[in-house]
């Protein structure tokens, strides 16, 4: 860890919303949140923007929870990828289709569906280069998905593309009730420090 955690009894009264609102979706108060609490105005506004990623919306909550596996998974953040994982089988996501969106994989899973295969691609692009998303690529994502779930899915591939970075960038760890656990994606993970 490179900044400290900002606990409860240390955190100012808007952190303390904050955490509430992080505390009563997640069930216990994860560290991400915790290093926010050194500046409580973007903490209510990266809670805020998370709670509304997770969740049903436009796209369910299991199909970005693909989306984000596949981000946080190419960027190595031991930190999401665990986490996500086991928000993933609590959707009902089967370990076998978590499994296939390590490397290519995805694109010849039985467990994909056609449009799954173009959003976790575009997913693997925005990653890459995002100026240069084929035309053949977005009209299979076209295809299988209106345009609200289109912005949806990019908003959430990149803001979990920059919360894998802020997290592994400050030394995040891993909350006790994770740890040990081992991906079932393949992760490149090196401690900062």
């Amino acid at each position: 860890m490179t900044v400290s955690y900002v606990e409860r009894d240390q955190a100012s009264p808007d952190t303390n919303a904050f955490y509430d609102k992080a505390e009563e979706r997640f069930e216990l108060l994860l560290n991400i949140f915790k290093v926010f609490g050194h500046i409580p105005e973007l903490g209510a506004i990266f809670t805020d923007s998370v709670l509304a990623m997770l969740k049903d919306n436009e796209l369910e909550w299991s199909t970005k929870e693909l989306l984000i596996l596949k981000a946080t998974q190419k960027n190595d953040c031991q930190y999401c990828v665990v986490q996500h994982e086991a928000v993933s089988k609590r959707l009902g996501i089967s370990e076998e289709k978590i499994a296939d969106i390590d490397g290519d994989r995805y694109k010849t899973s039985p467990h994909y569906t056609e449009g799954e295969k173009a959003l976790v691609e575009l997913t693997d692009q925005i990653g890459i280069d995002a100026n240069r998303i084929s035309e053949s690529l977005w009209s299979r994502v076209k295809e299988h998905y209106t345009e609200p779930q289109i912005v949806e899915a990019v908003y959430v591939i990149t803001q979990y593309i920059a919360i894998s970075k802020f997290g592994d960038a400050l030394g995040v760890t891993l909350e006790p009730v994770f740890k040990g656990l081992k991906p079932i994606l393949q992760i490149e993970h090196h401690d900062v420090g």
